[in-house]
């Protein structure tokens, strides 16, 4: 069996995998796909049980667990019931910029209710002309006395219909920090923004995916998050992060297929033997075990890299890529040898696959954690 993470002797993973259990999170996952909607319930339930933030600080209500003990209870919660459950435990890691640059106020307002469950706060980068090139952001931002003035449009935003508020990145047009990405908290029913939501999705839909429109929104001068011109850095820091984590969610969502589809074959009999006993299927099957088993040892190894806090954004990187390239693989392969019921929606399989294939551009694009990884080794330096 691959080296994966332990369930037995990790106090965190056995309580997540119960919590998994108890809120039947693997029925859940397959009506969010069919019923897209935010799960509302099983956040608040979350937070009441303490399990949103699993890495995020103590003084601010979360289990500041290491890094690789999180990978691994991410990995239990996909593996037991899909992609979605790890997502939403990582919200206020998706967040971290505010926690950490957010004044008190902001964070005891926005912050710390998240964790309780109680309010929703997602992300806005991307825009119509400026993806993965976060220094491109077109999304204007004036200043008028103790407010700033925002004017623009955010694409695929994801929680776009149910975020209560959402950190916005966009450019102050003067001062010395033009130029440069700031960051912003703002409620989402302030007057003068409009929340579009996209004609529907390929996989990942309780995000409710769409385009949030900013025409003159006032934003008090409060609600910016840290310095100006000076979010980049920390959008950087937060995404190297969330990368490695997200890594650790394909690749139990992954296992979870590859296991499913060795039981299946070693029972399911063609020509007389079971379909396990064919090397086209066995040969395959044994290469996704060392594949995920692999990438698994090398998502681990990131995330004790930035545990101790060591630069570790190439790792990062690479981890997602490797999940989501080998995780697509192990999961089409579980739909080929289930057969037509694979290729149905009786099975999981199907959503996986497509749950996974988001993480191959959410988040940084797969070419872009080629750029990022391909940068640190132009930039190694020669022996």
């Amino acid at each position: 069996m691959p080296v994966l993470p332990p369930l037995s002797d990790d106090p965190l993973v056995r309580e997540v995998s119960e919590f998994v259990r108890e809120n039947d999170l693997a029925r859940r996952y397959r009506e969010l796909d069919r019923s897209p909607s935010f799960p509302w319930e099983e956040f608040r339930a979350l937070g009441r049980a303490g399990l949103l933030g699993l890495r995020t600080s103590s003084a601010l209500g979360g289990r500041a667990a290491p890094l690789p003990r999180v990978g691994a209870a991410l990995f239990h919660i996909a593996y037991r019931s899909g992609t979605a459950f790890g997502k939403v435990c990582l919200q206020p890691e998706f967040s971290s910029v505010l926690a950490a640059h957010g004044s008190p106020e902001l964070v005891k307002e926005w912050f710390r209710p998240m964790m309780r469950g109680e309010k929703l706060i997602g992300n806005q980068i991307t825009e119509p002309g400026a993806g993965s090139d976060a220094l491109a952001l077109a999304l204007s931002v004036d200043r008028d006395g103790n407010d700033y003035v925002l004017t623009g449009e955010k694409s695929e935003v994801a929680l776009c219909l149910d975020a209560d508020a959402a950190i916005v990145y966009g450019k102050v047009s003067e001062g010395e920090s033009r130029g440069g990405v700031t960051a912003f908290l703002v409620p989402q029913d302030l007057s003068g923004v409009t929340r579009v939501p996209t004609s529907g999705d390929l996989g990942e839909r309780w995000q409710r995916r769409g385009a949030v429109r900013y025409d003159h929104v006032r934003v008090p001068e409060r609600f910016r998050i840290g310095a100006e011109g000076k979010a980049f850095g920390y959008l950087r820091d937060e995404l190297t992060q969330e990368r490695a984590l997200l890594a650790a969610i394909y690749l139990g969502a992954a296992f979870a297929s590859w296991e499913e589809t060795v039981s299946h074959v070693q029972r399911r009999e063609v020509f007389g033997k079971p379909l396990l006993r064919q090397e086209g299927v066995s040969f395959s099957l044994v290469q996704d075990e060392a594949r995920l088993t692999s990438d698994w040892l090398f998502v681990e190894n990131a995330l004790a890299r930035l545990d101790r806090g060591e630069p570790a954004a190439a790792e990062a990187a690479m981890s997602k890529w490797l999940a989501v390239e080998d995780g697509l693989r192990a999961i089409d392969h579980a739909i080929q040898f289930h057969g037509g019921r694979g290729y149905s929606r009786d099975l999981p399989h199907e959503q996986r696959w497509r749950d996974v294939r988001s993480g191959g551009i959410a988040h940084g694009p797969a070419e872009v954690m080629l750029l990022v990884a391909a940068h640190e080794l132009r930039t190694r330096g020669t022996t």
